[in-house]
């Protein structure tokens, strides 16, 4: 092994420069006589922005992303949290019963570790996005990751300001923490400036903030996390990583002047992570952390069911595809999808046709109609209306109402049907439904696939989330010296720039405790 090899495959390891002729710059591993440079050794630890391990009590400046339907289960959050890392669960599309079930289980089995959950905007259901705040607060949830708001809300408020106090230095001290996913310079823009003084003022009235904190509130942002979300699987905009990252921190930077922040805002980012490489160039970037999502569906301890994550791992970079989404379906919202061993984006898509073209069921034409209950729904539409309107009755009966009376509305809830219950079916493992399954998926899947290819990762078996991160991390600071020794002038072979997955033995860090 040379010289440069042993240096880029043990990066932690301290090297110096060293002038070999006239036209070249060597590696010594041993300070020379006469060294024209040293490079510190890199530790995956040192990646990323250090405030992160402060602020969060975590060894990685890493986070297993929360997929929802539970898809990231609490069993995936333990096992991220024992490697050092941050891990949020999936609550969105969960019933309350069933996400206050799972918070139990974390507060017992992750106590001192760090954790979160997940905040879904739910326009449709600004109720149950309340509720689900009421949890968080009353089981002590400290960090939660907002994700597909459009804007800040009284929920999120609310969540980011209870319990803010005066600390004994005179420093405001912040118990809960917001992750924001945004991928929209004006979005982002709301959620670094303290929160409107309208919404804290009806905040204070309605007894969801005390006047004390919200006097504190004006000064401090609504969050001081950020999750800048490139071309991921499930909601995206399809933003390229490259772009999108140096804009929003570049937004962070000017409403920090603004206001005259003085706590450091972390800009971090997700979306087609799925290789050693792509983390390096991520935290080349700038990024303070990284959020792996979509690539952890295939691991064993996804909610996926065993063929959803067989499809998964069989995916290459193009399989995917954008689709209707069923929490936003008359927004026109879309989600990235897998295509490949599924047709539930080629019907999804159809359905947003039809309820494009057409102002209610009775007006779709007649082989429409048995073609949807053929192929799609496998019963017939009016049946799926009165499966649908229960389901309104008990949960929301004013959607029930609105869909008796609005046609085109009735048309959007039997369509939002098909929708919702296709990630069920994939969760589940319905084998009557496997051409139906809608699974969220990147890209940076088919990359992944593409890196484990022959080695231990390409068995799905072998894919803990754990195993995962710390290749990647590793792989990363791997990459980022052969860069560092590139940029100093040394011949850095192409294959160095290449990091292949090995087995690293499960807790390979000693967790880092809050």
């Amino acid at each position: 092994m040379s010289t440069v090899e042993l240096a880029i495959n043990e990066p932690s390891r301290t090297v110096y420069l060293v002038r070999e002729d006239s036209h070249s710059i060597g590696v010594a591993v041993d300070p020379p006589s006469v060294p024209i440079g040293m490079l510190p050794g890199i530790l995956p630890e040192n990646l990323g922005d250090s405030t992160m391990h402060e602020a969060h009590g975590v060894r990685y400046a890493y986070i297993a992303g929360e997929m929802a339907n539970g898809i990231a289960t609490a069993q995936m959050v333990e096992a991220i949290c024992r490697e050092g890392m941050l891990g949020f669960f999936g609550a969105a599309g969960l019933g309350l019963a069933e996400i206050e079930k799972n918070l139990i289980r974390l507060e017992a089995s992750c106590a001192r570790l760090a954790w979160g959950s997940n905040l879904i905007h739910s326009p449709q259901d600004q109720e149950l996005e309340e509720k689900t705040v009421d949890l968080y607060l009353a089981h002590g949830v400290k960090r939660v990751s907002a994700s597909a708001f459009m804007g800040v809300r009284p929920s999120i408020v609310r969540y980011s300001y209870t319990g803010i106090h005066t600390g004994a230095d005179g420093s405001i001290v912040r118990p809960n923490h917001v992750f924001a996913k945004i991928s929209r310079p004006e979005v982002a823009r709301q959620f670094l400036s303290p929160a409107p003084e309208a919404m804290l003022q009806a905040l204070v009235e309605k007894g969801g903030l005390t006047r004390e904190e919200a006097a504190l509130a004006r000064n401090l942002p609504v969050a001081e996390d950020y999750t800048v979300e490139a071309d991921s699987g499930g909601h995206t905009d399809n933003r390229p990583l490259v772009a999108l990252l140096p804009t929003i921190m570049s937004v962070r930077d000017e409403i920090a002047a603004k206001y005259n922040y003085t706590r450091s805002i972390r800009v971090g980012c997700g979306g087609g992570l799925g290789t050693p490489s792509a983390v390096a160039a991520a935290f080349s970037l700038g990024a303070a952390y990284v959020m792996i999502g979509s690539v952890n569906q295939c691991t064993r301890e996804s909610g996926q069911c065993e063929h959803a994550k067989k499809l998964l791992s069989q995916a290459g970079l193009a399989d995917v595809m954008m689709a209707p989404a069923g929490d936003m379906f008359e927004l026109g919202v879309k989600v990235q999808v897998l295509k490949r061993g599924t047709l539930f984006g080629m019907r999804a898509t159809k359905l947003w046709e039809l309820y494009n073209r057409h102002e209610s069921l009775e007006t779709l034409p007649a082989p429409v109609i048995l073609q949807l209950e053929k192929d799609i729904f496998k019963k017939p539409l009016a049946q799926v209306w009165e499966d649908t309107r229960q389901y309104f009755l008990q949960r929301k009966p004013e959607e029930a109402d609105r869909g008796d009376k609005d046609p085109k509305h009735r048309m959007a809830l039997v369509f939002r049907w098909y929708l919702g219950q296709s990630s069920r079916w994939s969760i589940g493992g319905d084998k009557t439904r496997v051409m139906d399954y809608q699974i969220w998926c990147g890209p940076a899947m088919g990359a992944f696939n593409e890196w484990a290819a022959g080695s231990f990762l390409e068995d799905p078996a072998n894919r803990g989330v754990g195993e995962i991160a710390l290749n990647l991390m590793h792989g990363a600071a791997s990459i980022t010296r052969a860069q560092q020794l590139r940029a100093s002038g040394v011949n850095v072979p192409s294959r160095m720039f290449h990091y292949p997955p090995r087995p690293l033995t499960a807790n390979f860090g000693r967790a880092a405790h809050v």
